[in-house]
């Protein structure tokens, strides 16, 4: 886009679930599979990252009812989900992981104490759980309105002295904001009524 902009995948951190997924997918298959050449690195890389980039597109659609990348601008991609130079990059992406990368962490991991590595594991599976939770929740109310204003109808903001509605509502409104929203997830892609793509960020100006 010739401007710098959010490619995280979560609204808390810098997390990209894509790269983590994708990431442990390739060590658990290549440390059972073992190529030991490098062009077999390669182009293990290069499959089974497309595939994960493939599956996880199709996933993170039907969780959040939209989509967070599209390459048909590639002119090399099937159904926008992959193509051909980003599944290049996972094949080099698997030679720096299992060549340099995991060595280094491997011998990092084996020098914290069983019962601190097993908490730590525990806390950091919490707050990417939760983390994945709240996302979805700020990705469904920044759609809803959206598609609120698209189609011209009034948002109201319910007022209640429940306190978990009144909680609920602030969050939305006051965490949840249109410019947190667009800065955080700026491609984000939904469809209207007629099932045609559009970006979320043209309709909220």
């Amino acid at each position: 886009m010739g401007i710098l902009e959010s490619r995280k995948g979560l609204i808390w951190g810098p997390f990209c679930p894509v790269y983590g997924v994708g990431a442990v997918v390739l060590i658990l298959i290549l440390e059972y599979v073992k190529p030991k050449k490098n062009i077999k690195l390669f182009l293990y890389g290069v499959f089974i990252g497309a595939f994960v980039e493939y599956l996880l597109s199709y996933m993170l659609e039907a969780i959040y009812g939209t989509r967070f990348w599209d390459y048909k601008y590639t002119n090399s991609d099937i159904n926008g989900r992959i193509c051909t130079l980003y599944s290049l990059f996972w094949g080099f992406l698997a030679i720096i992981i299992m060549k340099l990368v995991k060595p280094q962490m491997d011998k990092l991991i084996e020098k914290i104490p069983d019962k601190i590595r097993r908490n730590t594991a525990i806390i950091l599976f919490t707050f990417l759980l939760i983390d994945t939770l709240v996302t979805v929740w700020a990705v469904h109310t920044y759609e809803t309105r959206a598609m609120k204003q698209y189609y011209g109808e009034e948002i109201i903001v319910e007022e209640s002295d429940n306190f978990i509605i009144s909680l609920k509502n602030k969050i939305e409104n006051q965490y949840f904001t249109n410019e947190r929203m667009k800065n955080t997830f700026p491609n984000l892609r939904t469809k209207d009524k007629d099932g045609k793509e559009l970006w979320v960020r043209d309709i909220i100006k």
